[in-house]
C-alpha cells in the first residue's frame, strides 16, 4: 500500500520548502528524487510515483521556490531567488537529499528531471553526481544557442527595467509561443504537452499549473542553461544517465536537441549512456496516451542499475 505524505525542509538560506515523499512498509530497493518542470508542482507525479513504490522504488520531491506550495506568496510565482538563483534551486535539490539519505541510508538514490528538472539535474550531478546511483532525464533539450544569450539578454533588461518580480509575457512568448505549431489546429496553448487531452486539461485546470513566470525567472533560467555545459567534465564518468523523449517534443526539437546532448556527454567519455525516443510523442510521456509502456522502460532501467 502507498503512503503519501507531505513535509518541509529548509534551503541553505532558510527558506521554506515544500515537499512530499511516497512510501509503503516494505524496504526500498532505491530511492527516486523526482525534480519537476517549470509552471507545475510535485504533486502532478502522484501516478507515477504510486507505480515506482509498488515496485519497491519508494519517491521524494520537493516544490522548487516560486511553484507549487512552496510560493506561498502571490508575488513569489514564477520567481527563483533575488541572487544566484539558478545554483539555489539546485542547491535546494541536494538538501532534499540529505533528509533521504538520513532517512534511508546506504540506500540507492536515483535523481529524475524533467524539462526544467533536467536541466537543474545537469548542473546537480556536475556538483553532487557522487551522492547518485543515477540520473534520469525527460524532455530535456540541447543547448540554447545564440537564441539563449539574445534571450538572457531580453530578459536581464526587462528585469532591471520593471523589476525582477514582474510576470513577463514577452519572455514567455519567446520560449513557448512556437511549441504548439507542429499540432495545428489546437484545442489549447497546451497541446505540445501530450496527445492525452484529459491530461492537457488537468494541467489547464490545476491553479499551481501555467503561471506566466517573471523576468527574473528567466534571465536566471537563462543563465544557469547558457553556462551548465562549460562543467559538464565534473560529471563522474561512471555515472548511468538515461535520456528519454517523445520524437515530437518541441522543447527537445523533435530530439535534435537530445541528440546534440547525448553525443556531447559522449564525447566527454561518461561511460553509461542510453536513451529511447517514443514515436509521435510529445513533452510530457509520463502524462502520454503510452505512459504505462514509459513507466516499465523507467522502472526496468533503474532496476538494472541498482
Amino acid at each position: 500500500m502507498v503512503t503519501s505524505s507531505s513535509f518541509y525542509f529548509n534551503g541553505k538560506d532558510g527558506q521554506s520548502l515544500y515537499a512530499r515523499k511516497w512510501t509503503s512498509t516494505s524496504k526500498p530497493k532505491a530511492i527516486v528524487q523526482i525534480t519537476h518542470g517549470m509552471a507545475e508542482h510535485i504533486g502532478r507525479y502522484e501516478d507515477f510515483a504510486s507505480f515506482l513504490v509498488s515496485h519497491e522504488l519508494f519517491v521524494y520531491g520537493n516544490d522548487h521556490r516560486g511553484h507549487g506550495h512552496t510560493a506561498t506568496r502571490e508575488e513569489d510565482i514564477g520567481y527563483f531567488t533575488d541572487n544566484n538563483g539558478y545554483e539555489t534551486i539546485v542547491e535546494d535539490m541536494e538538501r532534499l537529499t540529505e533528509v533521504i539519505q538520513k532517512e534511508f541510508p546506504n540506500t540507492p538514490i536515483f535523481l529524475f528531471g524533467h524539462s526544467m528538472g533536467s536541466f537543474l539535474s545537469r548542473r546537480y550531478i556536475q556538483l553532487f553526481g557522487d551522492c547518485l546511483q543515477g540520473v534520469i532525464l525527460s524532455g530535456t533539450g540541447g543547448h540554447p544557442g545564440f537564441i539563449g544569450k539574445v534571450g538572457y539578454i531580453i530578459a536581464s533588461r526587462e528585469a532591471k527595467k520593471h523589476g525582477r518580480r514582474k510576470s513577463s509575457t514577452r519572455m514567455n512568448d519567446l520560449t513557448f509561443g512556437s511549441y504548439n505549431k507542429s499540432f495545428m489546429p489546437v484545442r489549447s496553448s497546451f497541446d505540445w504537452l501530450s496527445r492525452n487531452e484529459k491530461e492537457v486539461n488537468k494541467y489547464i485546470q490545476d491553479p499551481l499549473c501555467g503561471a506566466v513566470f517573471t523576468a527574473g525567472f528567466f534571465a536566471d533560467f537563462l543563465k544557469g542553461l547558457l553556462s551548465i555545459y562549460n562543467d559538464d567534465d565534473k560529471i563522474p564518468k561512471d555515472l548511468p544517465i538515461y535520456f528519454f523523449s517523445g520524437t515530437e517534443d518541441p522543447v527537445g526539437k523533435q530530439t535534435k536537441g537530445v541528440l546534440q546532448n547525448i553525443h556531447h556527454l559522449q564525447a566527454m567519455n561518461l561511460e553509461d549512456i542510453s536513451y529511447k525516443f517514443y514515436p509521435e510523442g510529445r513533452h510530457e510521456m509520463l502524462n502520454e496516451i503510452n505512459k504505462e509502456e514509459v513507466y516499465s522502460d523507467i522502472l526496468e532501467w533503474i532496476l538494472t542499475h541498482i
